[in-house]
């Protein structure tokens, strides 16, 4: 077991616990005297591990509550339901609230915490490889509204972070690629010698599932638990550096005035980019007949995930940078090529299917926009990244 710890200036103010499995969970909630644990139903239903989780809880008197998480549901609505349960249940300021799920749940509990009762204190199992290597480090909490992405939120710590690659292995495989993409990206702010053992690993992970399904036709299911199985150390060890690094950037900034957006490499892209998938989602069901509500109910699953969208952004930013340092209109960059080389071996899709006029007017509401600017992170190499304040026009003009 590793701690790593977040500070504010001397002070440690939470700790990020980084274990191969559940068995030092116990040991973490032992301070605590009452704890009302929040689960996406979904883990609850498919993850193996959740049965030992539960039993932990239950040794410790826990109130437990399933929640359906979508991003559709990343409410105000949701986080008042949260509350009201919350509330229900006699929970005190003494309170421990536990979230296990991925990113959207450890988002909208841990806001759900900072509210009720004026804050109560909180802690997070993440489920997802993207919420362990990003989502649940760092103390962002929120919610959308009225169609934006995280326009509301709060930043505060959670008590404490339990990450173990055990609660990944049943996983799907779209959802732990698009953890992937974060931690490349992490790795692209930061690269300690990471970024090119993850995309070795994750390029082997991949060409290891598609032999054992295509080739041998074993289950899907089977055999991509049995691979990350296989590589769990490995994967430990990345999520582990991922870790360092973002809890290393958040103890120098933890509000994001500075260092911080940083980490938000991609990000003003990716944002843009899952608003109109949600809308063109929306417009298809909103216009669909009878006859094609069945295929468009197929297809609409597909989408774009949080880390494919970020996987597009990345090289949107790649492009930036170069127009923006070089003036270069013509092919891309050694470093634009090798990030999208890199996605693509991953079996991440990279490739935006929206106009940068179609993005422009979702940037300029991006939440982190400053008088009429937006910070984007341009990469220079990997490992070392800048951040431009640009308007959302400057932008438009330098990608046509």
């Amino acid at each position: 077991m590793e701690q790593i710890n977040i500070y504010s200036g001397k002070k440690a103010i939470s700790r990020i616990v980084a274990a191969e499995s559940l068995r030092d969970l116990p040991s973490c909630l032992e301070p605590y005297r009452s704890i009302y644990a929040v689960i996406d139903g979904n883990v609850a239903r498919k993850c193996p591990a959740t049965g030992q989780l539960t039993e932990i809880l239950k040794n410790r008197n826990a109130k437990i509550k399933l929640i359906e998480t979508s991003e559709e549901g990343k409410t105000l609505e949701t986080v008042m339901h949260i509350c009201a349960w919350l509330l229900e249940n006699g929970a005190d300021r003494d309170a421990m609230i536990l979230a296990v799920g991925g990113g959207i749940t450890t988002d909208m509990v841990g806001f759900a915490s900072c509210i009720y009762k004026r804050g109560v204190r909180f802690a997070y199992v993440p489920t997802t490889l993207l919420s362990q290597v990003d989502a649940a480090i760092g103390g962002k909490t929120g919610v959308n509204f009225d169609k934006y992405k995280n326009i509301l939120g709060i930043i505060r710590q959670p008590a404490f972070t339990y990450m173990c690659p055990q609660l990944l292995e049943s996983l799907p495989q779209r959802d732990f690629l698009s953890g992937v993409a974060e931690m490349l990206k992490t790795f692209i702010i930061e690269d300690n010698g990471n970024y090119q053992k993850a995309a070795d690993l994750f390029f082997d992970i991949s060409s290891e599932y598609h032999v054992e399904v295509m080739m041998y036709g074993k289950d899907e299911k089977q055999a991509w638990a049995e691979i990350l199985k296989k590589h769990r150390r490995t994967l430990s060890g990345l999520i582990s550096a991922a870790a360092r690094v973002k809890a290393g950037v958040v103890s120098r900034d933890q509000f994001e005035k500075d260092e911080r957006r940083k980490l938000n490499l991609g990000h003003t892209f990716a944002h843009a980019i899952e608003t109109l998938a949600q809308r063109e989602s929306a417009e298809q069901r909103e216009t669909a007949t009878e006859d094609m509500e069945t295929e468009i109910q197929q297809r609409l699953p597909e989408g774009v995930t949080h880390g494919e969208a970020v996987a597009m952004g990345m090289v949107l930013a790649a492009k930036l940078a170069d127009r923006y340092y070089r003036n270069d209109r013509n092919d891309p960059t050694e470093l634009e090529a090798k990030i999208s080389n890199d996605l693509w071996d991953c079996n991440i899709p990279c490739y935006c299917p929206y106009s940068i006029e179609e993005m422009a007017q979702i940037m300029k509401k991006d939440k982190k926009a400053e008088g009429g600017k937006v910070h984007f992170v341009l990469p220079k190499a990997i490992g070392e990244v800048e951040i431009v304040a640009l308007t959302v026009d400057e932008v438009c003009r330098l990608m046509k």
